[in-house]
């Protein structure tokens, strides 16, 4: 008996040539670092960590993710030997200023993202439940996905939204091209993660939570907003109610911002 093969991920963006930037790049040491900031005064070390602060905002206004590689480029530059200090200035100027923590989703390829930082009771998520058309689909569509196990087929995302008249085959009044903006948008945003099902004609996928939904979005949020789509109380899916209770808290892909 042959074994399957892994799904291939056909969705999710492919990395440029600067990659190879990146690898270039070592973290520069403590004793690195404490010469490096002999050569800038305080406050162009300042200047620059208000530089990363606001890039990373207006990335985060479109829930981007954003590169080590493409941070060191277009906006650390010739203060790269300071970088650890620069990142945890900047960590420390959102968790004050702004209630955000700058959270690494994926080590390997040193790609950050802002999450909101302000702790709810019970362990609830971050987002708050769904005040805007876009955040409402996509809280749907994670709800699929956490009620069939963590992954479901793409045809079932389709046609549950289809239940709720939004065809993808349709332009809609609020969400504009909806097979655009799941497919493409909250892939790029690291909302979900579509995956290619090997040896199937015509092509078909499988749909995840991405690195972004497991780093803001707790299960029990999702399980109570299911209880408000349905009218249920959330412990009537008592299986799903003990998987969304027993789980780490949310931002488990967290780690340390000078990475």
């Amino acid at each position: 008996m042959t074994q399957r093969k892994k799904p291939v991920n056909t969705r999710t963006s492919t990395h440029s040539t600067e990659d190879d930037e990146d690898t270039t790049f070592t973290l520069p040491s403590t004793s690195q670092v404490q010469r490096g900031l002999e050569k800038f005064t305080a406050a162009q070390v300042d200047q620059k960590t208000a530089e990363v602060v606001q890039y990373l905002l207006v990335k985060d206004q479109k829930k981007i993710p954003v590169r080590r590689a493409d941070l060191v480029k277009n906006v650390v530059k010739e203060y790269r030997n300071i970088y650890p200090e620069i990142m945890k200035r900047a960590a420390r100027t959102f968790e004050q200023v702004f209630g955000l923590k700058l959270v690494i989703i994926d080590p390997k390829n040193h790609v950050f993202i802002l999450v909101n930082n302000l702790e709810t009771p019970e362990g609830a998520s971050p987002i708050d439940s769904p005040t805007n058309p876009k955040t409402g689909l996509l809280f749907v569509i994670l709800s699929v996905i956490f009620m069939k196990g963590g992954v479901a087929r793409e045809t079932l995302i389709w046609n549950v939204l289809k239940k709720l008249r939004v065809d993808p085959g349709e332009k809609h009044e609020d969400f504009g091209d909806v097979k655009k903006l799941v497919t493409e948008e909250f892939v790029r945003q690291k909302y979900l993660e579509f995956l290619r099902v090997p040896h199937t004609e015509p092509v078909e996928h499988t749909v995840q939570w991405g690195q972004r939904t497991q780093a803001e979005v707790s299960k029990a949020k999702i399980l109570e907003f299911m209880g408000e789509l349905y009218g249920q109380d959330p412990q009537s899916w008592s299986q799903h109610y003990r998987e969304a209770h027993s789980s780490p808290s949310t931002s488990q892909a967290s780690t340390s911002s000078q990475r």
